[in-house]
């Protein structure tokens, strides 16, 4: 008790206890929900599954950030069921690739969420449209603590899914968060070694101190106009020279394959400078501590696969599995339940969330 109570000191928390402790956190988690506004009608990239149920849900992360979600329910459920929270791609938003991954689960058993990350979406947070290595990391493990509470999820059997740039998110989660006992990673970014090294590794110290100038730069730029500048969406129009993955990119979410009107990499894109924190900031730095089971899922033919097969060999133990998807390019893991191995991720699930 003594050790527990200079802990508290340490950290600047007041030393309150038991059921007034209890009844306090709950106040005050009631007080810093922000009062989104949170669309009512179907509005996804994917049609609804008429077997499950499906509600807007929200919750709060440790940096009094108010989430929003969906939460899909296979109909008829009973019991505590396994529960699984996914996010990403990176720039997308829950009625994207998320939502359909969450639905397609939800139609296997599974309890799910598809939340929004903060400052995106229809969750909270200002600045809009900025990303952080730690606050976007937190994100997961906020998710995590609203399952955990659930009367209807069994808080030892919890999962997570990330997509994208949220994979390498999701990879960090499981480090730090014992709660996570799977995760699956579908063609993943690691947000901090693009951000720092450019695509393929293209960048040299010298190259990412100009980047440091321009990005510093814009932030001066951004304080003198008292806004912050967007670094745009994908790119439109299209150039014929693009190179095939942004081809790619366009072809998901510039069309009405995957567009959505709060999608940023569907409009304005992420601030400018959100990529600041990414470069002095590795997220995967104790991925190799991950005991919990882990799989990671890649194209073939995906120009990010590199970002997945090396996050792979940093794993250890033997719940750690790559999968490659033959012929599969990035954005095929994205919606194509022709190509996604649902059936897959499913038996992963069960058999790691007993």
């Amino acid at each position: 008790m003594r050790k527990a109570i200079m802990t508290m000191l340490i950290a600047g928390m007041p030393i309150i206890a038991g059921a007034q402790a209890t009844a306090q956190v709950e106040q005050n988690n009631k007080t810093n929900m922000e009062n989104l506004t949170l669309t009512k009608e179907w509005d996804k990239t994917f049609p609804k599954s008429e077997k499950v149920d499906h509600s807007k849900v929200t919750f709060v992360n440790r940096y009094g950030i108010t989430l929003a979600a969906d939460l899909y329910i296979p109909k008829n459920a009973t019991g505590k069921l396994p529960a699984i929270a996914v996010s990403g791609p990176f720039g997308a938003v829950k009625e994207q690739s998320s939502g359909l991954y969450a639905q397609t689960l939800a139609e296997q058993g599974f309890l799910t969420i598809a939340f929004d990350p903060s400052f995106t979406g229809e969750s909270g947070g200002q600045p809009r449209y900025v990303a952080s290595p730690d606050i976007n990391t937190e994100d997961f493990c906020a998710a995590v603590d609203y399952l955990s509470i659930r009367d209807d999820v069994d808080p030892e059997r919890i999962g997570i899914i990330g997509i994208c740039g949220w994979g390498g998110f999701a990879l960090n989660a499981a480090a730090i968060d014992t709660r996570i006992k799977a995760t699956v990673a579908s063609t993943m970014y690691d947000m901090s070694r693009v951000n720092a090294n450019g695509y393929f590794d293209s960048m040299d110290a010298d190259a990412r101190y100009e980047l440091r100038k321009q990005l510093n730069a814009q932030r001066t730029e951004d304080a003198r106009n008292g806004w912050y500048a967007l670094a745009g969406g994908v790119v439109d129009p299209l150039p014929e020279d693009a190179p095939q993955f942004v081809k790619d990119y366009y072809a998901y979410y510039k069309t009405p394959r995957g567009y959505h009107k709060r999608s940023l990499n569907s409009n304005g894109g992420w601030n400018k400078t959100s990529s600041l924190s990414f470069i002095n900031m590795p997220i995967l730095s104790y991925s190799d501590e991950i005991r919990s089971a882990v799989l990671i899922i890649h194209g073939e033919k995906a120009h990010s696969r590199y970002f997945g097969e090396d996050a792979f060999k940093r794993l250890k133990g033997n719940n750690k599995e790559l999968m490659i998807i033959p012929n599969a390019n990035h954005t095929d893991l994205y919606d194509r339940t022709d190509v996604i191995p649902f059936e897959k991720i499913g038996n992963f699930f069960r058999d790691n969330l007993k």
